[in-house]
């Protein structure tokens, strides 16, 4: 039961692409996409490849849709850094009547049962919210009341654009990184899960993906 975990998209179709034909190849017969899809530069075309999948998908939500939601909601966006507002409300007037519905179902957590790891944990930041910040420097003890609690043998987050695999506690927390927008070297971060967890990364023409960037 292969399964492929890809977060932080960021609206970056070229990079997912590439993730998902290297998932593929391996033969994955399962997705997890782990929130922050959007926002980002090509929103209808990273949907639009998203709603083309042939193999089963599971989503969460990220505080890149959350975000969105809100906006659209007329909630407004005091909660979002300054800097991110507008990239947010010009994503949102991008979608389509369908494309709101579509992320506003889906939940911020979800679990999965995978013979060789146990019970599998999916959440974007933390259990607690889609906003928590933490790294693999960040104390135990400051971390032991977030995720032991869960009782999953393994807890897959994502949002700060950083891979890791750390031990917290009795549970193993493990960063899948970023698809999309990477802090690091370039290429599509992911996850791929199956009797082992291994952090990916795949090459993608970058020159490609940036013209198409500029056009947007």
């Amino acid at each position: 039961m292969p399964i492929a975990v890809l977060y932080d998209i960021h609206a970056n179709p070229d990079a997912l692409a590439a993730a998902l034909a290297e998932a593929r190849a391996i033969g994955v017969d399962r997705l997890v996409f782990g929130g922050d899809v959007l926002p980002g530069p090509l929103p209808i075309e990273t949907l639009d490849l998203v709603a083309s999948l042939d193999v089963p998908a599971d989503f969460i939500m990220g505080n890149g849709e959350s975000a969105i939601l809100s906006h659209l909601s007329g909630r407004g966006l005091t909660h979002v850094l300054p800097r991110a507002r507008e990239g947010i409300e010009w994503t949102a007037a991008q979608l389509r009547p369908g494309d709101r519905a579509r992320l506003a179902g889906w939940p911020a957590t979800l679990r999965l049962t995978i013979p060789a790891l146990g019970e599998v944990l999916f959440c974007h930041a933390t259990p607690r919210n889609d906003t928590d910040i933490f790294t693999r420097h960040t104390p135990d003890a400051r971390l032991r009341p977030v995720f032991e609690p869960e009782g999953a043998s393994l807890v897959v987050c994502g949002h700060t654009h950083m891979q890791f695999d750390r031990t917290i506690g009795a549970t193993r927390v493990v960063n899948a990184g970023s698809v999309g927008m990477p802090f690091g070297a370039p290429g599509a971060y992911w996850l791929l899960l199956s009797d082992t967890v291994e952090l990916r990364q795949t090459s993608y023409a970058l020159d490609q993906a940036a013209a198409r960037i500029r056009g947007s």
